[in-house]
């Protein structure tokens, strides 16, 4: 895919993927479920599976995980609730903002974009962990998983975002990390640009239809609009 070098037409603001595409938590899922499978003395998982499992929400990981190690389904709830304790206590603490991140949302901000943050992570995991690592001022809005009926892939979350916005999809960028952000920007109506660190559940992400990709989250440079005109925007696609 060429270079691009003009701002979408009319693009006025920008959603953000959280896990993988601002934050490596891969580690902060590892150890909380490590030690939620050894409160339920359960074989642990290795960091691959996890990193193929991530981005569907904590019901879909924790239903894999028990699925993986043999767990009889019915000790969901008693795994999900262990897993819970464990991330709140750990939320953080084993993960890392990834290069380019802040200085990308920084200058997303800059350009005249308003930004909210959109995860399929619960909200209150979201809000703490972007909390702790200084990335919360850039944003307008964050909505988690449990924010909305559906989660990513489905459009929904992307549509309700926009209209907290006060934008229409078609004038609201997607970044994200993975198939479930590009999938819901395109059934939603908003460009989309992938980064092409994160995680995309095991899978080379430039396989995934999106508008562009990015290494870094500051390549994606988008200028301030003069007064009256488009702005001029300047990333590796």
């Amino acid at each position: 895919m060429p270079p691009l070098h003009t701002r979408p037409e009319g693009l006025e603001a920008a959603i953000v993927d959280l896990d993988g595409t601002l934050v490596d938590t891969l580690g902060d899922f590892v150890v909380a479920l490590d030690l939620m499978l050894g409160d339920l003395a359960s074989p642990r998982v290795d960091r691959g599976f996890v990193e193929r499992t991530v981005g569907k929400g904590s019901e879909h990981l924790i239903a894999r995980t028990l699925a993986q190690v043999g767990a009889a389904a019915a000790l969901y709830e008693s795994a999900w609730a262990r897993y819970q304790h464990h991330y709140a206590a750990i939320n953080g603490e084993h993960a890392a903002v990834y290069p380019g991140a802040a200085e990308g949302l920084q200058r997303l901000g800059d350009a005249g974009l308003r930004l909210a943050c959109l995860t399929n992570k619960p909200q209150a995991f979201a809000q703490a962990l972007l909390e702790r690592k200084g990335l919360s001022r850039h944003f307008v809005h964050v909505f988690g998983g449990d924010a909305f009926e559906r989660k990513k892939p489905d459009p929904l979350p992307l549509l309700r975002t926009c209209a907290a916005l006060g934008t229409a999809p078609a004038q609201t960028l997607m970044l994200g990390d993975s198939s479930n952000d590009a999938q819901a920007a395109r059934a939603a109506g908003c460009p989309v640009v992938l980064v092409t660190y994160g995680y995309n559940h095991g899978e080379p992400v430039r396989g995934v239809d999106a508008d562009g990709y990015v290494d870094r989250i500051d390549e994606l440079v988008l200028d301030r609009a003069p007064r009256g005109g488009r702005t001029p925007a300047r990333g590796a696609c």
